[in-house]
Protein backbone atom coordinates (compact mmCIF):
# COMPACT_ATOMS: atom_id res chain seq x y z
CA UNK A 1 0.00 0.00 0.00
CA UNK A 2 1.42 3.37 -1.03
CA UNK A 3 1.05 6.26 1.40
CA UNK A 4 0.60 9.95 0.69
CA UNK A 5 3.47 12.31 1.47
CA UNK A 6 4.19 15.96 2.14
CA UNK A 7 7.42 17.80 2.97
CA UNK A 8 8.88 17.60 6.46
CA UNK A 9 9.47 21.32 6.87
CA UNK A 10 8.91 24.64 5.14
CA UNK A 11 11.46 25.87 2.59
CA UNK A 12 11.55 29.01 0.46
CA UNK A 13 13.33 30.63 -2.45
CA UNK A 14 13.23 33.79 -4.54
CA UNK A 15 13.37 33.70 -8.32
CA UNK A 16 12.63 35.68 -11.46
CA UNK A 17 9.69 34.76 -13.69
CA UNK A 18 10.83 33.35 -17.04
CA UNK A 19 8.16 35.28 -18.94
CA UNK A 20 7.24 38.16 -16.62
CA UNK A 21 10.79 39.02 -15.55
CA UNK A 22 9.38 39.88 -12.12
CA UNK A 23 10.86 38.75 -8.82
CA UNK A 24 8.77 36.34 -6.73
CA UNK A 25 9.18 34.92 -3.23
CA UNK A 26 7.93 31.36 -2.89
CA UNK A 27 7.26 29.33 0.27
CA UNK A 28 6.73 25.58 0.07
CA UNK A 29 4.77 24.43 3.12
CA UNK A 30 3.64 21.03 4.42
CA UNK A 31 -0.04 20.22 3.89
CA UNK A 32 -2.54 17.82 5.48
CA UNK A 33 -3.43 14.46 3.88
CA UNK A 34 -5.98 14.54 1.02
CA UNK A 35 -5.51 18.29 0.47
CA UNK A 36 -3.43 17.89 -2.70
CA UNK A 37 -1.23 20.61 -4.16
CA UNK A 38 -2.47 24.17 -3.85
CA UNK A 39 -1.04 27.56 -4.86
CA UNK A 40 -1.78 30.55 -2.63
CA UNK A 41 -1.47 34.11 -3.99
CA UNK A 42 -0.33 35.89 -0.82
CA UNK A 43 -0.05 39.18 -2.73
CA UNK A 44 -3.79 39.34 -3.47
CA UNK A 45 -6.62 40.32 -1.08
CA UNK A 46 -7.73 37.39 1.11
CA UNK A 47 -4.85 35.26 -0.26
CA UNK A 48 -6.96 33.21 -2.74
CA UNK A 49 -6.13 29.52 -3.18
CA UNK A 50 -5.75 27.86 -6.57
CA UNK A 51 -5.89 24.05 -6.38
CA UNK A 52 -4.01 21.90 -8.87
CA UNK A 53 -6.95 20.21 -10.59
CA UNK A 54 -8.15 19.69 -14.17
CA UNK A 55 -10.94 22.26 -13.85
CA UNK A 56 -8.41 24.97 -12.94
CA UNK A 57 -6.06 24.24 -15.85
CA UNK A 58 -5.97 26.90 -18.56
CA UNK A 59 -4.02 27.59 -21.73
CA UNK A 60 -4.28 31.20 -22.87
CA UNK A 61 -2.90 31.89 -26.36
CA UNK A 62 -2.24 35.56 -25.58
CA UNK A 63 0.39 34.42 -23.06
CA UNK A 64 1.64 31.24 -24.75
CA UNK A 65 4.43 28.77 -23.96
CA UNK A 66 3.27 28.17 -20.40
CA UNK A 67 0.64 26.41 -18.32
CA UNK A 68 -1.77 28.51 -16.27
CA UNK A 69 -3.96 27.66 -13.29
CA UNK A 70 -6.98 29.87 -12.61
CA UNK A 71 -9.54 29.98 -9.80
CA UNK A 72 -11.92 32.93 -9.98
CA UNK A 73 -9.84 36.03 -10.65
CA UNK A 74 -6.61 34.53 -9.28
CA UNK A 75 -4.01 32.96 -11.57
CA UNK A 76 -0.56 31.42 -11.46
CA UNK A 77 1.57 31.09 -14.60
CA UNK A 78 4.46 28.88 -15.76
CA UNK A 79 4.02 26.29 -13.02
CA UNK A 80 5.07 23.23 -15.03
CA UNK A 81 8.72 22.97 -13.89
CA UNK A 82 7.87 23.27 -10.20
CA UNK A 83 4.97 20.82 -10.49
CA UNK A 84 7.12 18.32 -12.39
CA UNK A 85 9.61 18.35 -9.50
CA UNK A 86 6.83 17.91 -6.94
CA UNK A 87 5.55 14.92 -8.89
CA UNK A 88 9.02 13.53 -9.50
CA UNK A 89 9.89 13.33 -5.78
CA UNK A 90 6.42 11.92 -5.00
CA UNK A 91 4.90 14.72 -2.94
CA UNK A 92 1.09 14.51 -2.80
CA UNK A 93 0.14 17.35 -0.46
CA UNK A 94 1.82 20.75 -0.64
CA UNK A 95 0.92 24.39 -0.07
CA UNK A 96 2.81 26.77 -2.39
CA UNK A 97 2.60 30.40 -1.30
CA UNK A 98 3.84 33.06 -3.73
CA UNK A 99 3.72 36.87 -3.88
CA UNK A 100 3.50 37.22 -7.68
CA UNK A 101 1.71 35.62 -10.61
CA UNK A 102 4.69 33.58 -11.81
CA UNK A 103 6.67 31.51 -9.28
CA UNK A 104 9.97 32.26 -10.95
CA UNK A 105 13.00 30.12 -11.69
CA UNK A 106 15.33 29.41 -8.76
CA UNK A 107 18.07 28.19 -11.09
CA UNK A 108 18.86 27.07 -14.61
CA UNK A 109 15.54 26.55 -16.40
CA UNK A 110 15.29 22.89 -15.46
CA UNK A 111 13.54 21.12 -12.56
CA UNK A 112 16.82 20.14 -10.85
CA UNK A 113 16.94 23.19 -8.50
CA UNK A 114 13.37 22.44 -7.39
CA UNK A 115 14.30 18.81 -6.70
CA UNK A 116 17.26 19.96 -4.61
CA UNK A 117 14.98 22.32 -2.65
CA UNK A 118 12.36 19.62 -2.03
CA UNK A 119 14.98 17.13 -0.91
CA UNK A 120 16.27 19.76 1.52
CA UNK A 121 12.73 20.04 2.91
CA UNK A 122 12.55 16.26 3.33
CA UNK A 123 9.76 13.86 2.43
CA UNK A 124 7.30 12.88 5.15
CA UNK A 125 4.93 9.96 4.66
CA UNK A 126 1.38 10.43 5.88
CA UNK A 127 -1.16 7.86 7.16
CA UNK A 128 -3.59 8.23 4.23
CA UNK A 129 -3.43 5.92 1.25
CA UNK A 130 -2.45 7.40 -2.13
CA UNK A 131 -5.28 7.78 -4.63
CA UNK A 132 -4.14 7.21 -8.20
CA UNK A 133 -5.56 8.50 -11.44
CA UNK A 134 -5.76 5.37 -13.57
CA UNK A 135 -6.21 5.18 -17.34
CA UNK A 136 -9.41 3.12 -17.80
CA UNK A 137 -8.92 2.41 -21.51
CA UNK A 138 -6.87 3.78 -24.42
CA UNK A 139 -7.50 7.51 -24.92
CA UNK A 140 -6.42 9.11 -28.22
CA UNK A 141 -6.17 12.89 -28.61
CA UNK A 142 -5.26 15.06 -31.62
CA UNK A 143 -4.86 18.82 -31.83
CA UNK A 144 -3.23 20.21 -34.96
CA UNK A 145 0.11 18.47 -35.38
CA UNK A 146 0.11 17.28 -31.77
CA UNK A 147 -0.96 13.76 -30.87
CA UNK A 148 -1.22 12.09 -27.47
CA UNK A 149 -2.25 8.59 -26.44
CA UNK A 150 -2.86 7.27 -22.93
CA UNK A 151 -2.70 3.53 -22.31
CA UNK A 152 -3.37 1.52 -19.12
CA UNK A 153 -0.12 0.75 -17.32
CA UNK A 154 0.90 -0.28 -13.80
CA UNK A 155 3.14 2.73 -13.12
CA UNK A 156 3.93 5.88 -15.08
CA UNK A 157 5.75 5.67 -18.39
CA UNK A 158 6.22 8.57 -20.81
CA UNK A 159 7.37 8.23 -24.43
CA UNK A 160 7.87 11.44 -26.38
CA UNK A 161 8.85 12.38 -29.94
CA UNK A 162 9.77 15.93 -31.02
CA UNK A 163 10.26 17.17 -34.56
CA UNK A 164 11.80 20.61 -35.15
CA UNK A 165 12.88 22.37 -38.34
CA UNK A 166 16.33 22.74 -36.82
CA UNK A 167 19.45 20.74 -37.63
CA UNK A 168 20.47 21.03 -33.98
CA UNK A 169 17.25 19.44 -32.67
CA UNK A 170 15.69 17.61 -35.60
CA UNK A 171 13.72 14.51 -34.55
CA UNK A 172 14.36 13.17 -31.05
CA UNK A 173 12.72 10.36 -29.10
CA UNK A 174 12.98 9.25 -25.47
CA UNK A 175 11.03 7.01 -23.13
CA UNK A 176 11.25 6.69 -19.35
CA UNK A 177 9.58 4.83 -16.54
CA UNK A 178 9.09 7.76 -14.18
CA UNK A 179 10.31 6.90 -10.69
CA UNK A 180 12.10 9.31 -8.32
CA UNK A 181 15.66 8.14 -9.09
CA UNK A 182 15.21 8.24 -12.88
CA UNK A 183 13.40 11.57 -12.70
CA UNK A 184 16.12 13.22 -10.60
CA UNK A 185 19.00 11.94 -12.75
CA UNK A 186 17.60 11.71 -16.29
CA UNK A 187 14.71 14.18 -16.61
CA UNK A 188 14.93 16.97 -14.02
CA UNK A 189 18.30 18.40 -15.26
CA UNK A 190 16.95 18.97 -18.83
CA UNK A 191 16.60 22.73 -19.47
CA UNK A 192 13.99 24.72 -21.32
CA UNK A 193 15.05 25.98 -24.75
CA UNK A 194 14.24 28.53 -27.45
CA UNK A 195 15.23 28.84 -31.10
CA UNK A 196 17.25 31.99 -31.80
CA UNK A 197 15.01 32.83 -34.75
CA UNK A 198 11.98 32.99 -32.42
CA UNK A 199 13.48 35.25 -29.74
CA UNK A 200 12.58 38.62 -31.23
CA UNK A 201 8.96 37.60 -31.91
CA UNK A 202 8.55 36.29 -28.36
CA UNK A 203 10.03 39.44 -26.85
CA UNK A 204 7.71 41.63 -28.93
CA UNK A 205 4.78 39.54 -27.60
CA UNK A 206 5.84 40.36 -24.02
CA UNK A 207 7.26 36.89 -23.28
CA UNK A 208 10.66 35.57 -22.03
CA UNK A 209 11.38 38.87 -20.25
CA UNK A 210 13.26 36.94 -17.58
CA UNK A 211 15.01 34.62 -20.03
CA UNK A 212 18.79 34.43 -20.33
CA UNK A 213 21.56 31.94 -21.04
CA UNK A 214 21.50 31.20 -17.31
CA UNK A 215 17.97 29.72 -17.42
CA UNK A 216 17.45 28.51 -21.00
CA UNK A 217 19.23 26.90 -23.92
CA UNK A 218 19.52 29.24 -26.93
CA UNK A 219 19.46 27.14 -30.10
CA UNK A 220 21.40 28.70 -32.98
CA UNK A 221 21.61 27.41 -36.54
CA UNK A 222 24.68 25.27 -35.98
CA UNK A 223 24.72 24.69 -32.23
CA UNK A 224 23.80 26.18 -28.88
CA UNK A 225 24.97 29.52 -27.48
CA UNK A 226 25.42 28.21 -23.91
CA UNK A 227 29.07 27.69 -22.92
CA UNK A 228 28.12 24.57 -20.96
CA UNK A 229 26.75 22.95 -24.09
CA UNK A 230 24.12 20.23 -23.76
CA UNK A 231 23.74 18.06 -20.66
CA UNK A 232 22.29 15.21 -22.73
CA UNK A 233 22.51 14.54 -26.44
CA UNK A 234 18.69 14.53 -26.50
CA UNK A 235 18.19 17.19 -23.83
CA UNK A 236 15.40 18.84 -25.86
CA UNK A 237 13.04 15.87 -25.83
CA UNK A 238 13.89 15.20 -22.18
CA UNK A 239 12.75 18.70 -21.31
CA UNK A 240 9.51 18.14 -23.25
CA UNK A 241 8.96 15.06 -21.08
CA UNK A 242 9.56 17.26 -18.03
CA UNK A 243 6.96 19.76 -19.28
CA UNK A 244 4.44 16.99 -19.95
CA UNK A 245 5.01 15.52 -16.50
CA UNK A 246 4.36 18.93 -14.91
CA UNK A 247 1.17 19.29 -16.91
CA UNK A 248 -0.01 15.77 -15.98
CA UNK A 249 0.22 16.85 -12.35
CA UNK A 250 -2.85 18.98 -13.09
CA UNK A 251 -4.90 15.77 -12.94
CA UNK A 252 -4.79 16.26 -9.17
CA UNK A 253 -3.57 12.74 -8.38
CA UNK A 254 -0.50 10.67 -9.32
CA UNK A 255 -1.05 9.00 -12.67
CA UNK A 256 -0.82 5.34 -13.57
CA UNK A 257 -0.57 4.93 -17.30
CA UNK A 258 1.67 5.01 -20.37
CA UNK A 259 1.57 8.36 -22.17
CA UNK A 260 2.82 8.57 -25.75
CA UNK A 261 3.25 12.08 -27.17
CA UNK A 262 4.19 13.46 -30.58
CA UNK A 263 4.97 17.16 -31.16
CA UNK A 264 2.77 18.23 -28.22
CA UNK A 265 2.99 21.32 -26.02
CA UNK A 266 1.22 23.02 -23.14
CA UNK A 267 -1.93 23.85 -25.13
CA UNK A 268 -2.53 20.24 -26.20
CA UNK A 269 -1.50 18.95 -22.77
CA UNK A 270 -4.18 21.00 -21.00
CA UNK A 271 -6.89 19.74 -23.36
CA UNK A 272 -5.56 16.20 -23.07
CA UNK A 273 -5.77 16.08 -19.26
CA UNK A 274 -9.37 17.27 -19.47
CA UNK A 275 -10.09 14.42 -21.89
CA UNK A 276 -8.50 12.00 -19.43
CA UNK A 277 -10.61 13.36 -16.57
CA UNK A 278 -13.79 12.85 -18.63
CA UNK A 279 -12.71 9.33 -19.62
CA UNK A 280 -12.10 8.35 -15.99
CA UNK A 281 -15.48 9.64 -14.86
CA UNK A 282 -17.29 7.87 -17.69
CA UNK A 283 -15.53 4.59 -16.94
CA UNK A 284 -16.54 4.91 -13.29
CA UNK A 285 -20.16 5.56 -14.22
CA UNK A 286 -19.86 9.24 -13.39
CA UNK A 287 -20.70 10.72 -16.77
CA UNK A 288 -22.04 14.24 -16.22
CA UNK A 289 -24.48 15.34 -18.92
CA UNK A 290 -24.15 18.94 -20.16
CA UNK A 291 -26.42 21.62 -18.73
CA UNK A 292 -28.89 23.35 -21.07
CA UNK A 293 -26.61 26.39 -21.47
CA UNK A 294 -23.71 24.16 -22.46
CA UNK A 295 -21.37 25.84 -19.98
CA UNK A 296 -21.65 23.89 -16.76
CA UNK A 297 -22.24 20.24 -15.90
CA UNK A 298 -24.62 18.50 -13.56
CA UNK A 299 -26.15 15.15 -12.75
CA UNK A 300 -29.89 15.07 -13.18
CA UNK A 301 -32.09 12.61 -11.29
CA UNK A 302 -31.63 9.93 -13.96
CA UNK A 303 -27.84 10.05 -13.63
CA UNK A 304 -28.06 10.03 -9.82
CA UNK A 305 -30.36 6.99 -9.90
CA UNK A 306 -27.75 5.02 -11.85
CA UNK A 307 -25.28 5.34 -8.96
CA UNK A 308 -27.30 5.78 -5.78
CA UNK A 309 -29.40 2.80 -4.60
CA UNK A 310 -32.04 4.96 -2.90
CA UNK A 311 -35.55 5.23 -4.33
CA UNK A 312 -38.83 6.96 -3.40
CA UNK A 313 -39.41 8.12 -0.77
CA UNK A 314 -35.78 8.05 0.40
CA UNK A 315 -33.90 9.50 -2.58
CA UNK A 316 -33.38 13.02 -1.27
CA UNK A 317 -31.03 14.58 -3.86
CA UNK A 318 -32.45 16.00 -7.10
CA UNK A 319 -29.28 17.23 -8.78
CA UNK A 320 -25.50 17.33 -8.42
CA UNK A 321 -24.20 20.66 -9.71
CA UNK A 322 -20.52 20.38 -8.78
CA UNK A 323 -18.12 17.49 -8.23
CA UNK A 324 -14.37 17.86 -7.76
CA UNK A 325 -11.70 15.71 -6.14
CA UNK A 326 -12.69 16.75 -2.62
CA UNK A 327 -15.99 18.68 -2.85
CA UNK A 328 -19.55 18.04 -3.98
CA UNK A 329 -22.59 20.30 -4.23
CA UNK A 330 -26.12 18.90 -4.46
CA UNK A 331 -29.65 20.31 -4.68
CA UNK A 332 -32.88 19.16 -3.00
CA UNK A 333 -36.14 20.83 -4.01
CA UNK A 334 -38.61 20.64 -1.13
CA UNK A 335 -42.31 20.53 -2.09
CA UNK A 336 -45.53 20.24 -0.10
CA UNK A 337 -45.99 16.80 -1.72
CA UNK A 338 -43.14 15.27 0.33
CA UNK A 339 -44.62 12.27 2.20
CA UNK A 340 -43.10 13.30 5.54
CA UNK A 341 -45.16 16.54 5.63
CA UNK A 342 -48.28 14.45 6.30
CA UNK A 343 -47.15 13.88 9.86
CA UNK A 344 -44.42 16.50 10.39
CA UNK A 345 -46.35 18.55 11.25
CA UNK A 346 -50.04 18.78 10.18
CA UNK A 347 -50.83 22.45 9.63
CA UNK A 348 -47.19 23.44 10.20
CA UNK A 349 -45.02 21.50 7.68
CA UNK A 350 -41.29 21.38 8.50
CA UNK A 351 -38.70 19.09 6.91
CA UNK A 352 -37.41 16.73 9.65
CA UNK A 353 -33.88 17.55 10.75
CA UNK A 354 -32.88 13.91 10.42
CA UNK A 355 -33.86 13.97 6.73
CA UNK A 356 -31.82 17.13 6.15
CA UNK A 357 -28.83 15.18 7.47
CA UNK A 358 -29.78 12.17 5.35
CA UNK A 359 -29.94 14.32 2.20
CA UNK A 360 -26.57 15.83 3.14
CA UNK A 361 -25.12 12.33 3.59
CA UNK A 362 -26.49 11.17 0.22
CA UNK A 363 -24.82 14.13 -1.47
CA UNK A 364 -21.56 13.23 0.24
CA UNK A 365 -22.05 9.62 -0.85
CA UNK A 366 -21.73 10.71 -4.47
CA UNK A 367 -18.30 12.17 -3.72
CA UNK A 368 -17.20 9.05 -1.84
CA UNK A 369 -18.38 6.71 -4.59
CA UNK A 370 -16.60 8.81 -7.20
CA UNK A 371 -13.29 7.72 -5.61
CA UNK A 372 -14.09 4.01 -5.77
CA UNK A 373 -13.52 1.54 -8.58
CA UNK A 374 -16.80 0.04 -9.90
CA UNK A 375 -19.02 2.39 -7.85
CA UNK A 376 -22.22 0.75 -9.13
CA UNK A 377 -21.22 -2.33 -7.11
CA UNK A 378 -20.86 -0.35 -3.84
CA UNK A 379 -23.06 1.06 -1.07
CA UNK A 380 -22.33 3.93 1.31
CA UNK A 381 -23.11 3.30 4.97
CA UNK A 382 -23.62 6.20 7.36
CA UNK A 383 -21.40 5.67 10.45
CA UNK A 384 -21.64 8.79 12.59
CA UNK A 385 -22.55 12.45 13.03
CA UNK A 386 -20.60 15.11 14.90
CA UNK A 387 -21.24 18.79 15.58
CA UNK A 388 -24.72 18.79 14.02
CA UNK A 389 -26.48 22.15 14.27
CA UNK A 390 -29.79 23.33 12.81
CA UNK A 391 -30.12 27.05 12.25
CA UNK A 392 -33.62 27.47 10.81
CA UNK A 393 -36.51 25.31 9.56
CA UNK A 394 -36.71 24.05 5.98
CA UNK A 395 -40.19 24.65 4.57
CA UNK A 396 -42.17 23.64 1.47
CA UNK A 397 -40.96 25.66 -1.51
CA UNK A 398 -37.36 25.86 -0.27
CA UNK A 399 -34.45 24.73 -2.43
CA UNK A 400 -31.71 23.31 -0.20
CA UNK A 401 -28.11 23.42 -1.42
CA UNK A 402 -25.78 20.91 0.21
CA UNK A 403 -22.05 21.66 0.15
CA UNK A 404 -19.69 18.94 1.37
CA UNK A 405 -15.92 18.86 1.62
CA UNK A 406 -13.72 15.85 2.22
CA UNK A 407 -11.77 16.12 5.48
CA UNK A 408 -10.17 12.69 5.65
CA UNK A 409 -10.23 9.52 3.56
CA UNK A 410 -8.57 6.33 4.79
CA UNK A 411 -9.29 3.23 2.80
CA UNK A 412 -13.06 3.07 2.48
CA UNK A 413 -13.82 5.27 5.49
CA UNK A 414 -14.20 9.01 5.08
CA UNK A 415 -15.03 12.08 7.10
CA UNK A 416 -16.72 15.09 5.51
CA UNK A 417 -17.89 18.48 6.65
CA UNK A 418 -21.30 19.43 5.33
CA UNK A 419 -23.41 22.57 5.19
CA UNK A 420 -26.96 23.12 3.98
CA UNK A 421 -28.15 26.46 2.63
CA UNK A 422 -31.47 27.92 1.54
CA UNK A 423 -30.48 30.72 -0.80
CA UNK A 424 -27.43 32.08 1.05
CA UNK A 425 -28.70 31.35 4.55
CA UNK A 426 -27.10 28.49 6.49
CA UNK A 427 -29.82 26.14 7.73
CA UNK A 428 -27.79 23.16 8.98
CA UNK A 429 -24.24 21.85 9.33
CA UNK A 430 -22.55 18.67 10.50
CA UNK A 431 -19.51 16.44 10.23
CA UNK A 432 -20.34 13.04 8.74
CA UNK A 433 -18.53 9.71 8.96
CA UNK A 434 -19.26 7.13 6.24
CA UNK A 435 -17.86 3.92 4.80
CA UNK A 436 -18.19 2.01 1.52
CA UNK A 437 -19.22 -1.66 1.42
CA UNK A 438 -19.90 -4.09 -1.42
CA UNK A 439 -23.54 -4.42 -2.48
Amino acid sequence: MSRQATISREVSYEGVGLHSGESCKVRLCPAEPNTGICFVRSDLPDSPEIPVRPECAVYDSKFGRRTILRQGEAEVHTVEHLLAAVYGVEIDNLRIELDAQEPGEPGDGSAAPYVKLLKKAGRKEQPSERHYFTIPHPVHFNQGSAELIALPHNGLKISFTVEYDSQVIGTQYATFDVVPEIFAEQIAPARTFVLERDVKQLQEAGMIRGGSLDNAILVKENGVANKEGLRFKNEFVRHKILDLLGDLTLLGRPLRGHILAWRSGHESHVEFIKELAVAERKAAGFDLPPAPDGKDHFWDIHAISQIMPHRYPMLLVDRIIELTDDTVVGIKNVTINEPFFVGHFPGHPIMPAVLIIEAMAQTGGVLLLSKMERPKEKLVYFMGIDRAKFRRPVLPGDQVRFELKLIKLKGRVCKMSGKAFVQDQLVAEAELLSTVVDR
